[in-house]
């Protein structure tokens, strides 16, 4: 888990005050402890808090292509990049990181808005191309990691991945939303792209956002969705094949990382099917962990077994 947050001024470049985006990303210091960066330029401010798990050392955000002028902030994980670096070095990049993050500058560069189709992972960034004057905000397929936004009354675009990094930012109004409250009581949450606060959004799940200077905020775009259909007629015997072979694929990439990796056994089937996958890919044990509910431990670990 990482945090981001950023200030763009969607009118001129006004300056950035820095010690506003300092405390904006201080804010989201839980997501973050292992690092914090800020970069700021006029009009756009860009700020990261970073938990370490892929290139500890050269990793760093916001991360740079190589002019300087794409930049990312990004909190989640693309499982794909190994793969995509070849793809994007044969068309002329250069990687000066073995960061996933590295590989959303240069597929910006290639493939433009299109890039996240490419991506397989779970994400939330933001993205800065200087010369195109242009933020790019992104979210999962599945809205894993969140993003937050809210246009202000004086033209800035602010965004985070908590409410309480753009609340840091104090530009706009806490009004409460009457209808997210009454969606709160009905569904027991508030659905997407509404939040609590009246003019404040959520990005939805697999959409992108593209803010431009001068231009009006537009709706979020939608990149992907499920296709259900029955166009695949599969006996039993392959249907278990399948779902045990994309089982297995999805847990190898998940297992990509250069801290130590460790799972959480809730006492369901799902778990525990993630766990013996991950014992069949790896010959060293598998750390877990489980709910402690009950005064006696031996219950829990037979809930857990």
């Amino acid at each position: 888990m990482c945090g981001i947050a950023g200030i763009f001024d969607s009118i001129a470049k006004r300056p950035i005050d820095r010690a506003l985006l300092d405390t904006m990303n201080a804010a989201q210091f839980h997501r973050g402890p292992d690092e914090g960066g800020i970069h700021i330029e006029p009009g756009i401010g860009l700020a990261h808090r970073r938990l370490s798990i892929i290139d500890l050392s050269t990793g760093q955000q916001p991360l740079f292509n190589e002019d300087g002028s794409v930049a990312v902030v990004f909190n989640g994980e693309i499982y794909n990049y190994q793969a995509l670096i070849p793809e994007l070095t044969a068309l002329g990049h250069t990687f000066r990181t073995r960061s996933d993050t590295e590989v959303i500058v240069h597929a910006w560069e290639a493939w433009g808005e299109r890039c996240v189709e490419r991506f397989r992972g779970m994400f939330a960034f933001a993205l800065w191309d200087r010369r195109q004057e242009t933020l790019f905000l992104a979210r999962d397929r599945l809205g894993v990691k969140p993003l937050y936004y809210a246009l202000l009354e004086d033209g800035r675009f602010v965004f985070g991945s908590e409410l309480k990094s753009l609340m840091a930012h104090g530009g706009f109004r806490t009004t409460l939303d009457p209808q997210a409250i009454e969606d709160y009581f009905a569904f027991g949450y508030i659905p997407e792209p509404r939040t609590i606060y009246l003019g404040v959004a959520k990005l939805p799940a697999a959409h992108t956002l593209v803010v431009r200077r001068g231009k009006t905020l537009p709706a979020p775009t939608r990149y992907w969705d499920v296709h259900f259909g029955l166009d695949r007629r599969l006996s039993l015997e392959q249907a278990c094949d399948e779902l045990h072979e994309r089982l297995r694929e999805s847990v190898r990439l998940r297992m990509i990382s250069e801290v130590p990796l460790g799972a959480f056994l809730s006492g369901g089937v799902d778990s525990s099917a993630v766990v013996a996958t991950m014992a069949g890919l790896d010959d060293a044990p598998v750390r877990t962990c489980a709910p402690s509910l009950f005064a006696d431990p031996g219950f829990d670990g037979r809930l857990c077994a």
